[in-house]
């Protein structure tokens, strides 16, 4: 019988359990792989530090949009609400578990390299950079429709163009985050992070302040227990407010203790859906089918609760822009240095390319000003597709089928539910703004 010898160095023989892919761990195991992990990123956030960023990341722009979604879908849609933060929990965590598997994968596209080879990462990164991208330009548009309703009719001339309402306000607000995309530490970002969670906390009480005490009140009409035909426009906002998986793999390479990030995650989930949930129950009370895609909008403007409410707004792009920008312009950057060698991507190319993506950040937002039909899409297409799809067949193509019953029952039901999501939620969204633009 003829003995077949080991390709592998003995250096990289490693046990392998019936749970771990054995390309990932015979490559992990390989020096050079080993010293790039140790390596790249941070590594030096802290438990409490990638909590907050985590928080940040998402108590977004979705705090805003949630009473509309609520209006859409009639109040039996809540449940709709924890289903999809349960889902983006679940699978978040199988993200994490095949990084946790491979310490040579370090970004969300490397697993999708892993599962599916060139292909998958091109498709990971389409979803994931899309998503990021379009989050960012909503963040421009929120802040010009709360400023404009601050300051309506404001306008500047420059020579022969004139920049008034709206407009105005997305290029200052960008003018305005644009330096906090220079940063790359996480654990600086943390800083900025924390002023995010704070501002989405202190939104929701100057709206039940609003509510309790500025005379709006409680018992809005309108509101109904069920409706079908909003539940896609409904389902698609929900999980935009979930989405922060194209983020999730930065987080967890940036943390000193990664043993601790499932715990991290499940504290972030739970203290946002409270959140979204008691904003959502505030402005459909107060407002019912009136509310807008901003609850912000339906604030009485004279009152000082309104007023910080609104101000307090405008601080998410300052704390979140950076978080948003920093994977797309961290991939941009990769490609400079494959290009121009090791060197080619000093401080000053960064600073470049990270004021370069906001300039056009800029463009789209003033060409495409709707902010809920713009979320809607994001939350049923590239959420979806980035938060409930894509982590669900990269785990079963890395690990293989589960052997759980119920696990596997999970996964089915999430692929079941994230195809329907993506298929009605994008129809609708790309009906509202095509009515909108023509």
């Amino acid at each position: 019988m003829a003995v077949v010898k080991s390709i592998c160095p003995p250096e990289c023989v490693v046990p392998v359990g019936y749970d771990e892919p054995l390309l990932g761990r015979y490559e992990a195991a390989r020096p050079e792989k080993k010293a790039a992990a140790d390596d790249d990123g941070d590594g030096n956030a802290s438990f409490v530090q990638t909590c907050l960023n985590g928080l940040n990341v998402l108590s977004g722009v979705g705090l805003l949009s949630v009473p509309y979604a609520l209006s859409e879908g009639g109040w039996l849609s809540l449940a709709l609400l924890a289903a999809v933060a349960a889902i983006c929990w679940h699978t978040g965590l199988l993200l994490q578990r095949c990084m946790a598997a491979d310490p040579a994968l370090r970004t969300y596209p490397d697993i999708g390299e892993r599962a599916f080879g060139r292909g998958g990462r091109l498709l990971v990164s389409a979803f994931m950079y899309a998503e990021l991208y379009l989050v960012a330009i909503g963040f421009l548009i929120l802040d010009g429709d709360n400023l404009d309703k601050l300051f309506p009719g404001a306008s500047v001339s420059l020579g022969p163009a004139t920049l008034a309402g709206k407009q105005l306000f997305v290029v200052l607000v960008a003018l305005v985050v644009a330096p906090t995309t220079w940063l790359r530490s996480l654990g600086v970002l943390s800083y900025f992070s924390a002023t995010g969670v704070f501002a989405s906390l202190l939104i929701v009480l100057s709206v039940l302040w609003a509510a309790a005490f500025d005379g709006v009140g409680f018992s809005a009409p309108g509101t109904v227990a069920l409706r079908p035909t909003g539940l896609p426009t409904a389902l698609g906002l929900y999980t935009f407010c979930y989405g922060g998986h194209a983020v999730f793999p930065t987080l967890y390479t940036s943390m000193k203790e990664k043993h601790r990030f499932p715990k991290m995650l499940a504290i972030c989930f739970v203290l946002c859906t409270v959140n979204y949930g008691s904003m959502a129950v505030l402005g459909y009370l107060m407002y019912g089918d009136g509310v807008a895609s901003q609850v912000t909008l339906n604030l009485p403007a004279a009152r000082l609760s309104s007023k910080i409410a609104i101000f307090t707004t405008l601080i998410n792009p300052l704390s979140k822009y950076a978080l948003m920008v920093t994977p797309i312009a961290t991939a941009v950057e990769g490609r400079i240095r494959g290009a121009a060698g090791c060197g080619g991507s000093g401080p000053a190319v960064s600073v470049a390319v990270r004021t370069l993506l906001v300039l056009s950040m800029v463009a789209v937002a003033l060409a495409v000003p709707f902010f809920a039909y713009l979320m809607a899409l994001v939350g049923s297409l590239l959420n979806v597709g980035a938060c409930m799809l894509l982590p669900c067949v990269c785990y079963v193509r890395v690990f293989g089928p589960p052997r759980r019953a119920a696990e596997a029952a999970a996964i089915v039901a999430i692929l079941a539910l994230g195809s329907l999501v993506v298929i009605t939620g994008t129809y609708s969204s790309v009906v509202q703004i095509t009515r909108e633009l023509f």
